[in-house]
């Protein structure tokens, strides 16, 4: 048996993601079928509750270039403010037909990257104070370590963003700003502006998870 001193053990050097990471997380965008059912950008399905949305945008590196090989997922909660979890302890069921998780890599050719979703509602914080409504995102890239993670709320819903107890933790109203999405309409679509910057003058909040 063979006995081990951890004292001789030391940490493995990290690597980033590196730059073919959405081979193998989205290999469809590659055009590798791999997966029978393919994880998407697709949020919604026809009976889902709630105002569709589309959240787009890309994000740039500290030189203002936009990355062209991210991947990107979100976490939400339903119309009514209910996470499709267990571990959402509200006494109420999530809607059956939100998926409430998406995937999506920034295109190649441009490094944009989309969401179809609808815009969730309001839900608890802690020591019971309400979260505006919001959408966890992570963002995974070569050159990054961990996945970086931010949130995104809405420019439309000013009362309960002055309220939120997370962003009231970031001191400067500008930084605040860099989790704000801007609502647009386009061909009759409501659609939510939301640039990602990893460093630089208007580098985005990134969250401690």
């Amino acid at each position: 048996m063979t006995q081990w001193n951890f004292q001789e053990l030391h940490e493995t050097p990290s690597q980033t993601g590196g730059p073919y990471v959405h081979i193998g997380l989205l290999p469809k965008q590659a055009n590798i079928e791999v997966f029978e059912q393919n994880f998407g950008n697709q949020l919604v399905q026809e009976k889902t509750l709630g105002e569709r949305i589309r959240l787009e945008g890309r994000v740039f590196d500290g030189l203002g270039l936009p990355l062209r090989d991210v991947l990107i997922e979100i976490w939400q909660a339903d119309a009514n403010g209910v996470y499709p979890s267990d571990a959402d302890i509200q006494d109420q069921s999530a809607d059956p037909n939100f998926l409430g998780w998406g995937r999506t890599g920034a295109d190649f050719q441009t490094g944009f990257w989309s969401f179809n979703t609808i815009k969730p509602g309001a839900v608890p914080g802690r020591k019971g104070t309400t979260q505006a409504p919001h959408i966890a995102l992570i963002i995974f890239a070569r050159g990054i370590n961990m996945g970086l993670n931010t949130r995104v709320y809405f420019d439309d819903e000013p009362q309960a963003n002055a309220d939120d107890p997370v962003l009231n933790t970031i001191e400067w109203a500008t930084r605040r700003q860099t989790l704000i999405a801007k609502r647009l309409e386009r061909d009759g679509e409501v659609v939510y502006q939301f640039d990602i910057h990893i460093q630089g003058d208007n580098e985005t909040v990134f969250l401690d998870i």
